[in-house]
């Protein structure tokens, strides 16, 4: 097979991004600033777990003349200590600057700073097995940086505004992003043996584990969002539209099988790209590996049941913890049938919540913008909305916007 030139995956087609110099900054002392809203280059920009809502930046670190390309919430590994924390980040045409937390506000003048001075963006980033979600940034002197989004969405849209912005004194080459972002071009003469065989190596290929649906263990499966990252990852394809075609091709040469009735029921549609379905609740395994186990329902664990739910939203929020008080963000995950949110620590490898509550019975309402409302702890105000669940719990969680909480909060109550 043809070698095929690697490139992001949210680029289709044969363009390179060359390398992101990076530098970080040792910025010290701050007084705390309320979290902006996030956008994208264009204006507003939706995303996968929030809304994004455009906000002129007036802060320290970037040239002010060029705007706000998209800013938002990314877990950051550490230089010294690998350790992974959240920061806020400010994409311009010149520099990516992030920002530290305190008591869910925003710390000016920012942490550090990403010199965007021609370089090298891998996307998607496979070295973390538990963090699939993640963009590479490697520097001239070789400094890699390395952030994870709260969804493929989110991923690859900051992956996009990031390679643009690389580009941003190359017009032809921004001009020709955006002109490709959605062409497709299948590479010619794949062998199907070949890719299979790889995806079968022990030590680079896909690694089948139990996954659940719908209150059901499944042994020896992989998620269609992970098989999709790993053809681009391995140069097979060079986009998410090319995988999911490759992928549907080595189901119809039963190489690959669907397993569960969300990736059984895409079989059914008459177009080729749309039979495997590039989603983290879709579930594949090998053809002759498949094995199902069924809990009886007095087996199934309350955790179980909890997380067996349809994935509604996603997002970065801060709460406020309830023996502290103090505020955190986490990653929150809204689920239906049943209705739970959970919300996860984003500086953990382990893909465990590290807490929730059922929704049923529950209330939720927006608090008010002047002033620090009553049950919130510290100067933390704007954008704040509060849960109460059936047993009388109080949670406080802070969007970054008006309109991510209105969205939330909408969400929220459809499943109340």
């Amino acid at each position: 097979m043809s070698e095929i030139p690697t490139w992001p995956d949210f680029l289709p087609g044969g363009l390179e991004a060359s390398t992101l110099d990076a530098r970080q900054g040792g910025f010290a002392g701050a007084a705390p600033e309320a979290l902006p809203g996030r956008r994208g280059r264009g204006g507003v920009r939706g995303e996968a777990g929030g809304a994004g809502t455009a906000h002129s930046e007036g802060g320290a670190g970037g040239d002010m003349e060029d705007g706000v390309l998209k800013e938002g919430f990314l877990v950051k590994r550490g230089h010294i200590v690998h350790n992974w924390k959240v920061r806020w980040f400010i994409l311009r045409q010149n520099t990516l600057l992030y920002y530290k937390l305190e008591g869910g506000q925003k710390v000016t003048p920012p942490k550090g700073q990403i010199l965007l001075d021609g370089c090298t963006i891998t996307c998607p980033c496979l070295e973390y097995e538990n963090r699939p979600l993640l963009i590479k940034l490697k520097t001239r002197t070789s400094t890699e940086y390395f952030l994870e989004a709260c969804s493929r969405e989110e991923r690859d849209a900051w992956a996009f505004e990031i390679t643009g912005a690389i580009h941003a004194g190359q017009p032809g080459k921004v001009q020709q992003l955006h002109l490709l972002k959605n062409s497709f071009k299948l590479p010619p003469h794949i062998s199907l043996h070949r890719i299979v065989d790889k995806m079968r190596d022990s030590s680079s290929g896909i690694r089948p584990c139990p996954n659940m649906e719908q209150g059901s263990t499944y042994k020896k499966t992989f998620i269609g969002s992970s098989l999709v990252d790993w053809l681009i990852s391995n140069r097979f394809v060079a986009n998410r539209l090319e995988a999911v075609t490759l992928a549907s091709m080595l189901m119809e040469e039963n190489f690959l099988r669907p397993v569960g009735a969300r990736s059984t029921g895409a079989i059914r549609s008459g177009d080729l790209a749309e039979q495997f379905l590039d989603d983290s609740t879709a579930l594949y395994t090998f053809a002759e590996s498949y094995k199902k186990k069924t809990n009886p329902k007095e087996e199934i664990s309350l955790s179980t049941m909890e997380l067996s739910g349809t994935v509604v939203k996603q997002g970065f929020l801060a709460k406020q913890g309830h023996k502290r008080k103090n505020w955190k963000v986490r990653r929150f995950v809204l689920r239906k049938d049943p209705a739970f949110l959970h919300y996860y620590d984003p500086s953990k490898d382990e893909n465990r919540p590290v807490g929730g509550f059922s929704l049923r019975g529950s209330l939720v309402s927006a608090l008010e913008d002047n002033g620090v409302p009553t049950g919130v702890k510290g100067n933390v105000q704007g954008n704040l909305f509060k849960v109460i669940t059936k047993d009388d719990t109080h949670y406080y969680i802070q969007a970054s916007s008006k309109a991510e909480r209105v969205e939330w909060i909408e969400a929220i109550k459809k499943l109340t």
